[in-house]
């Protein structure tokens, strides 16, 4: 089968990683493949919270079979994203420097909002069309995603750090099942979810959806046992309880339905979800097909589209905070014909990752005054601030800074940007944003027609040659442009101004 027509998601989740890679058949995704292994970084951080090398090695290994069997596919054709575990974890540049060079495509770690959604997305994608408000949950490994929506539209989204890997480490640590300790995991759980009673509350939903991980192996154990199929109900979370405190620890377990990779997790996902119920008054909930990654499968053919979430996300950012939408949408345009002479020297062959730096360029010149809200001094410094503390749906933890990062360097010195400029792609983008700024400043349409720009990457040179005639035409500009050289003397890119 040609690559070209597949898509791939993987999932480096607390527990588990998986990947699924699927085929577009009539609007909806075909699965092809489906592997899962149990990789358990979740218990691999240290009290420092580090991943042990074990932990990181077990990541590795199974990501260097999961790049085996997407070798072929284009960087538009995969997405990986890491959730909970490596959002605490301290060193996770160390795992994931390593793991995108043998898995041969880059890593996302998504903010839990951004989890909650996807995970949405996938649920609402494998359910038949209804009008019905839904509460859909996923207890993970190291966090539970909550969140309501109808149709394909999720309305309030929420992670909380609890589930299924961390409350066994803390709750059930030597292995042993017993009344005291599911009723000290359950209480701890409750005090977690505690503001869930107001966010999902009862009266905001129809039907209840489990999605993935402690969902499905709780209901795969009660329909082997005779429960209702593919439900979830309070009177088989009790049974359920009753049989692992009868058998104490897992060894002595016997229950059908119950893959051995969730033996050692299933105390505490068991009292996460007996603690949800509780607290939201669930009395059945529904096993849901789709997952993080069905999500992430979808939200990646969307990229490719029109429908590209992020495009609104920074709309309606940029709204919140009360941009200047004419001058946004000046800068924007003035900055894409800058960065398209930036990049005429650029090897040929790139035009995808063109579209992309393009896209994102668009998006920090939407959002680069936003800080002006807060005031007009180094508004700049409080619009980076803004990006890197803000949950936008859609956006990765490093693209949101990616952002920000371009947003603080638009203006003012260099000097703070010193890793970001060793970042061929990011230089051209800031460039171009710093050179519209200037030529926008009076707030109008600038003059293009007398201008020429000039990018070497080898020498990590750059030029702008202002014509004679057109310096006289606009003297401030021109001033400003011949300003901007010194701004970049203090790093390793050269910067010139000629006149003709």
């Amino acid at each position: 089968m040609q690559t070209r027509s597949l898509y791939a998601a993987i999932d480096l989740g607390s527990n588990s990683f998986r990947l699924e890679i699927g085929q577009m058949d009539l609007g909806q995704l075909r699965r092809v493949e489906y592997i899962k292994e149990t990789v358990r970084q979740g218990n691999g951080l240290d009290a420092d919270r580090n991943l042990t090398l074990e932990a990181m090695e077990r990541g590795w290994e199974c990501l260097a079979r999961f790049g085996e069997r997407i070798a072929g596919f284009k960087p538009s054709q995969v997405r990986a994203v890491a959730t909970q575990t490596l959002r605490e974890a301290r060193n996770r540049d160390v795992f994931l420097a390593k793991a995108k060079q043998i898995l041969g495509f880059p890593i996302e770690v998504i903010a839990g909002r951004e989890e909650a959604r996807l995970i949405y997305l996938g649920v609402s994608h494998l359910l038949p069309q209804s009008a019905e408000r839904r509460l859909v949950v996923d207890i993970g490994g190291r966090s539970t995603e909550m969140i309501l929506g109808q149709q394909e539209t999720a309305s309030t989204m929420e992670s909380y750090r609890v589930g299924s890997v961390a409350w066994s480490m803390k709750y059930f640590p030597d292995g042993l099942w017993t009344a005291s300790s599911f009723k000290a995991a359950e209480i701890a759980a409750k005090a977690v979810l505690d503001e869930a009673q107001i966010l999902f509350s009862k009266d905001q939903w129809d039907r209840c959806y489990g999605s993935s991980g402690t969902v499905g192996a709780v209901t795969d154990i009660l329909s082997a046992a005779g429960w209702p199929e593919g439900q979830v109900t309070r009177d088989g979370l009790a049974w359920l309880k009753e049989r692992l405190i009868k058998a104490q620890k897992m060894d002595n377990l016997r229950l059908e339905g119950i893959k051995e990779d969730r033996r050692p997790v299933i105390g505490g996902g068991l009292a996460v979800l007996q603690a949800v119920f509780d607290l939201l008054q669930i009395n059945e909930m529904h096993a849901a097909q789709g997952a993080l990654r069905h999500g992430a499968l979808y939200d990646l053919i969307d990229r490719e589209s029109t429908h590209d979430v992020r495009s609104s996300m920074v709309d309606s950012l940029a709204q919140r905070f009360g941009v200047d939408k004419l001058q946004a949408d000046r800068v924007s345009k003035t900055a894409q014909m800058v960065l398209s002479s930036l990049l005429a020297t650029t090897v040929a062959g790139m035009e995808g990752d063109h579209q992309r730096l393009f896209k994102k360029l668009h998006w920090a010149c939407q959002v680069h005054e936003t800080g002006m809200r807060i005031s007009h001094s180094d508004y700049h410094k409080h619009g980076a601030y803004i990006l890197d503390n803000t949950d936008l749906p859609g956006f990765t933890l490093d693209e949101l800074h990616r952002l920000s990062q371009l947003v603080l360097g638009h203006r003012g010195k260099l000097r703070k940007l010193d890793s970001e400029l060793e970042d061929l792609s990011f230089v051209q983008q800031l460039m171009a944003l710093r050179l519209a700024v200037i030529l926008c400043h009076a707030r109008r349409d600038p003059d293009l027609s007398g201008l020429q720009f000039e990018f070497n990457a080898a020498r990590r040179t750059a030029q702008v040659n202002i014509g004679a005639e057109w310096a006289e035409l606009w003297p401030q500009s021109a001033h400003l442009l011949r300003e901007e050289k010194s701004a970049w003397q203090k790093t390793d890119w050269a910067f010139g101004v000629y006149l003709d």
